[in-house]
């Protein structure tokens, strides 16, 4: 009997349980948890979300994010392995001892090597000051063997650890990515140990492709190495590189007939030893056929030599839109700068002597129709000059960032006139920085 009222009993729990489930899908609820904020939407609803609508959501997620949301369901994790996820990575190698920024993990990064090492197509890698970092980096490109790159971006947040690197090592990786990568487009390589015989390799692989190519500060790299890649690259738009790889013949070959308008060139003029490094000079002619080529290219100067190293440049027309001066540069040669640089749109001079720079500022807004930037750090400027200056430049000048300290104070204007004058040419409102902003 009682065996029988159990029985009994079970077998009624057991149709309310499915009279209750029919209630609940009969008025549209699910049996699983519901989200909070989300009313009527429940796990289950999520875990059958369209795979392109979950890839668009990881897409907009960090890796961490990404991979703990692939735990959530099989179908979320078929998502995380899908390629287009694969196809931009950021590689962080940092040592714990010496660095506070966070690492990729060995294991993700095997795991990528093994199942996405074919998917990657912009990749980049993020090192500290450490050695050990840029050879791990070396390392991982080694691997890369199926590879199907199109921009390679090599980054040292501090020090410039590839340098420390042997050259063979870095040059061996390197050249992996070169030879099957085969659709490279754009290659950052400043500061690393990149020669010759590598630049010979990417251009036998990726001449039909390459667009951009950044190299300042490549020491065993040379003249004939760059112009190699400028003789047969010739969709190449932008390039970096120091002033000690330019010369007549590379500025001629980006301006020949087969090659595309050059947009963007950016040229580092570096001298650690005072004295004794020589610049050479570049002929007028060869600027001037760059600049009928590619008429709209912007040539970008950033200039740390001492005030002495300064005597080849600015002598004949230079057609440079954009020029910084990290160190002191001399009155003279900003004056050169006024009558030689027409296509100045750009200047930025962060220490000078203790002269005004009236009369060059002034000849520079005569001649530099383009001007529309400038910058000044430690320099000294009357009042009175740099008011005719801006009156000269108008309300064409979008950025003109003063220090303070520059502005000496003459029987025309003090500090608390200058402001109002000169907002007045600008047409918006101006003060001087406390503090540079360049």
């Amino acid at each position: 009997m009682k065996r029988g009222r159990i029985s009994i009993k079970s077998k009624c729990q057991t149709f309310s349980s499915h009279e209750e489930r029919a209630k609940r899908r009969k008025s549209g609820a699910s049996g699983f948890t519901s989200i909070p904020g989300h009313p009527g939407r429940s796990l289950e609803d999520w875990g059958n979300l369209p795979h392109h609508v979950v890839l668009q959501i990881f897409q907009h997620l960090s890796l961490v994010d990404r991979a703990r949301a692939s735990s959530v369901c099989r179908r979320w994790n078929d998502v995380f392995h899908i390629p287009d996820l694969w196809r931009r990575f950021e590689f962080e190698l940092n040592q714990p001892a010496t660095s506070y920024l966070r690492s990729t993990h060995p294991d993700l990064i095997q795991q990528i090597i093994k199942k996405h090492a074919q998917h990657l197509q912009y990749v980049s890698f993020k090192v500290d000051s450490c050695t050990e970092s840029a050879e791990a980096a070396c390392d991982i490109l080694s691997q890369l063997v199926n590879c199907t790159i199109k921009t390679l971006g090599l980054i040292s947040t501090a020090r410039p650890s590839f340098m420390d690197v042997s050259q063979s090592h870095f040059a061996s990786a390197l050249t992996v990515v070169f030879v099957n990568s085969k659709s490279l487009s754009s290659i950052k390589i400043n500061d690393t140990p990149v020669d010759d015989p590598s630049l010979k390799v990417l251009v036998a692989n990726n001449s039909d492709t390459l667009k951009l190519l950044k190299m300042s500060s490549c020491p065993h790299v040379s003249p004939a190495g760059i112009l190699c890649v400028a003789d047969q690259c010739h969709g190449l738009r932008e390039l970096a590189l120091n002033y000690h790889l330019l010369s007549d013949e590379l500025l001629l070959a980006l301006s020949s007939e087969k090659h595309v308008h050059l947009e963007h060139l950016r040229i580092d003029v570096v001298s650690e030893n005072p004295g004794q490094t020589h610049f050479h000079s570049i002929k007028r002619s060869s600027w001037e056929a760059l600049v009928r080529h590619s008429p709209k290219v912007n040539i970008v100067m950033y200039f740390f030599l001492y005030e002495e190293e300064f005597e080849p440049f600015f002598r004949e027309e230079t057609p440079v839109t954009h020029l910084y001066f990290g160190r002191a540069v001399s009155k003279e040669m900003l004056g050169r700068i006024g009558l030689n640089c027409p296509r100045l749109v750009e200047l930025v001079v962060c220490a000078n002597g203790l002269e005004p720079l009236d009369e060059e500022l002034i000849r520079i807004a005569e001649r530099c129709k383009s001007l529309t930037a400038i910058g000044l750090g430690e320099c000294e400027v009357t009042c009175s000059g740099f008011v005719e200056f801006v009156k000269m430049c108008g309300g064409r000048l979008t950025q003109l960032s003063i220090m303070e300290e520059v502005l000496i104070p003459d029987s025309s204007y003090n500090m608390e006139q200058i402001h109002s004058e000169v907002s007045k040419h600008l047409g918006r409102m101006w003060f001087p920085d406390m503090m540079p902003t360049w």
